[in-house]
């Protein structure tokens, strides 16, 4: 399927749908009248094989009480043969709401008040709200950018958690915001670092199906063919790749037993919700089905990403375009074209443009942006017009 039919078959208009990306922009950023590029979800409709089972199943009427089956799981593991390969098992599997749900149970579960937790800046802010909102010492390694291309400075990684006593890291992977999709040796690299200090893991992986051309995704569960299931945790979730977030259904995987006994044991006192049967519905009928849909998706991600690089060389060089290798979230560094101060006034008031802005994710990153890259064509050109036109 081409670009053209995918878009045309699948762009649905979301406004006046309560969409949070469209219909709150009012109580978000105080401006109804901006084009939103901010919230990571898609103007796209899910697979048809997911509507149909959807249908279905509300066709018999019944929501009650349910159970998970064994074939969510058979399922879920046929479409990781076809794309990452991660092995994953059954017995390691819980569910919860969503990814950000799950974040705050699991500091709350393996942290204690005033314990330190790792991040590495500039990174999904939920994990610094997760870490402040509960109490816990946030402590940050950030990661370095050199020219557009962010690493890990490794040093610094580990001289914080032995300063800090850290008890805990988060890692973002594929990255959001920066796009990195982390080789197995970097990855081998951080999580030897945690283990020789006995650092809990949690490695989130929810972007993990939005891989670039020319790049591979390693699961931390596979790195060094599982030499770090013992202190590791990975969630992921069918919402972010086929657009079903509020289906309310994501995935914890904890290989090491005790962790798992000592997460379900909390989880009995502190987190009694059922399973999302329709979230279960939807994510089996797209792991079964959605393979074409998302290769399809991916190009036309890729497509906006290249016409976001080509126009801004073209017509504002200033403006530096981050690599894309995973996810579909762009970020700009927009340091050389206006001052750090004026990146509200310019791109929200000026441009009109709905964004998560740099400060979001970190107080250094005040003069970058993130653009949502799931979305149109169209969308994409009206953005780049009213950026170029505002600087």
């Amino acid at each position: 399927m081409s670009i053209n039919e995918f878009v045309e078959k699948y762009q649905r208009e979301r406004c006046q749908t309560n969409a949070l990306k469209w219909d709150a922009l009012a109580e978000r950023f105080g401006d109804a009248d901006l084009l939103p590029l901010w919230v990571a979800d898609m103007e796209f409709a899910a697979p048809e094989a997911v509507t149909e089972a959807l249908t279905k199943r509300i066709a018999h009427g019944v929501f009650g009480y349910s159970i998970v089956d064994d074939q969510y799981f058979d399922t879920y593991l046929g479409w990781q043969k076809r794309h990452e390969n991660t092995p994953f098992k059954r017995e390691w599997l819980s569910f919860s709401t969503g990814v950000v749900q799950a974040l705050y149970d699991l500091v709350d579960c393996f942290t204690k008040e005033g314990e330190a937790v790792m991040i590495q800046r500039p990174v999904y802010y939920p994990f610094s709200n997760a870490i402040k909102d509960k109490n816990r010492q946030l402590v940050n390694s950030p990661l370095v950018n050199v020219d557009g291309h962010y690493h890990m400075d490794l040093a610094d990684f580990e001289a914080k958690i032995v300063e800090n006593q850290v008890k805990l890291f988060i890692l973002c992977s594929p990255h959001n915001p920066v796009g990195r999709v982390w080789t197995e040796k970097e990855l081998a690299d951080v999580l030897a670092i945690c283990q020789k200090h006995q650092v809990l893991v949690i490695a989130d992986e929810i972007h993990s199906d939005f891989i670039m051309p020319g790049y591979q995704f390693t699961s931390a569960i596979s790195v060094a063919n599982g030499a770090y299931l013992d202190q590791l945790i990975v969630l992921n979730a069918p919402s972010k790749t086929f657009n079903l977030a509020s289906l309310l259904n994501s995935h914890i995987w904890i290989p090491n037993e005790a962790l798992r006994k000592q997460y379900r044991t909390w989880a009995s006192k502190n987190r009694q919700t059922e399973s999302s049967m329709l979230g279960q519905v939807a994510a089996k009928a797209a792991y079964a089905n959605g393979d074409a849909w998302l290769a399809s998706l991916i190009e036309v991600i890729e497509a906006n990403y290249q016409t976001i690089r080509t126009r801004l060389a073209q017509e504002a060089p200033q403006v530096k375009v981050g690599q894309l290798e995973g996810t579909y979230l762009l970020w700009l560094d927009l340091r050389q074209a206006i001052d750090e101060n004026q990146v509200k006034t310019v791109i929200q008031d000026k441009a009109k443009l709905a964004v998560d802005f740099g400060s979001w994710f970190d107080q250094d990153s005040k003069g970058f942006i993130r653009l949502n890259l799931a979305t149109t064509p169209a969308i994409i050109h009206q953005a780049i017009d009213q950026l170029v036109a505002s600087l």
